[in-house]
């Protein structure tokens, strides 16, 4: 009878060990997806999207940022693939965002470290003042990734403008594109002058997603730019249908992952970022750790510390130290 008992409680225990060992593989396994989107169209009560976009993500266990306004909706947000998929069916449902294009990629589970909702007076901040302008309205002509591609195989004579801070252009951009130095988006009508030359030409704007370029290219028109494009989809779009192809490197990101790509495998990736230190080809940025300073910039392992510490400059490194 005791042998009995003893082998009834040795199989219970094996099926619980083999539950958990199930779970683990299907934790480790679990995929996750990033999304990308914003749309601009008129929000009556942004307090109450807000409360009803903060309830939707809290319930799919979503982390990422949210950005309400009454101008639009801004968002960049991280879930289980099952769970992101649910969450865009939901907000297509209501039918001022069921046009919305979603920029998609892998995640990591880990690239948010919480979930942020936020009203603002902007989904982007520009800061225009009595110059701000409706992107539904006034905007620049919108090009598909498809188009662009076609340019660069038939060697069409266009410019393309940078539209996102110089930081972010380091670790990848468009083969011949024109930066803007500018290292806060709502600093772009203070160095507008930079590109007088080139008004009178056929030019594109591009930015990670798409966002900022609806403003901007807008306010270009406002300027006298008339032949101004925007790439539909942004930078990841077309970098997602040709990977490795124009656009050299990796395209940073606001989240953990800092830089990302596709097919950055293939012979065909180039590393376009140097460490700020010492010139060496890399795409690893770092925050200066000096608290006073806190500097982002790249920087490679070898010009860290013996614990990984990087330091912008030689004074920062001799004053923590």
């Amino acid at each position: 009878m005791k042998i009995i008992q003893w082998k009834l409680k040795r199989v219970k225990k094996l099926q619980i060990d083999f539950t958990k060992s199930l779970f683990c593989v299907k934790y480790i396994t679990m995929e996750y997806t990033i999304i990308l989107f914003y749309k601009y169209i008129s929000i009556e009560d942004p307090g109450a999207l807000r409360e009803a976009q903060f309830d939707l993500c809290k319930n799919l266990k979503l982390k990422g940022r949210v950005i309400v306004s009454e101008e639009g909706i801004n968002a960049t947000l991280e879930g289980t693939d099952k769970n992101i998929e649910k969450y865009i069916k939901e907000l297509t449902s209501d039918k001022r965002f069921a046009d919305i294009h979603f920029k998609k990629s892998g995640g990591t589970g880990d690239a948010f470290p919480r979930l942020s909702v936020k009203v603002r007076p902007e989904i982007v901040s520009l800061h225009l003042g009595d110059e701000d302008l409706n992107p539904n309205e006034k905007t620049g002509k919108y090009l598909k990734p498809e188009d662009l591609h076609k340019w660069f195989e038939r060697g069409e004579e266009f410019e393309i403008v940078d539209m996102r801070n110089d930081y972010e252009y380091k670790s990848g951009h468009f083969r011949g594109s024109r930066l803007l130095p500018i290292k806060n988006f709502r600093e772009v009508p203070e160095v507008l002058p930079k590109i007088e030359d080139i008004k009178d030409k056929k030019v594109l704007a591009v930015c990670t997603g798409g966002v900022r370029c609806e403003k901007a290219t807008g306010y270009l028109k406002e300027k006298g730019f008339e032949n101004i494009y925007q790439l539909e989809g942004g930078i990841v779009s077309y970098m997602e249908k040709y990977p490795n192809k124009n656009f050299l490197g990796k395209l940073y990101v606001f989240d953990g992952r800092v830089t990302m790509g596709f097919e950055t495998d293939s012979p065909e990736h180039v590393v376009v970022g140097k460490c700020e230190k010492c010139a060496s080809k890399t795409d690893k940025y770092a925050d200066c750790k000096r608290s006073r300073c806190g500097t982002h910039f790249i920087c490679c392992m070898d010009c860290r510390d013996e614990n990984g510490l990087a330091y912008c400059s030689e004074d920062c490194q001799k004053a923590v130290v």
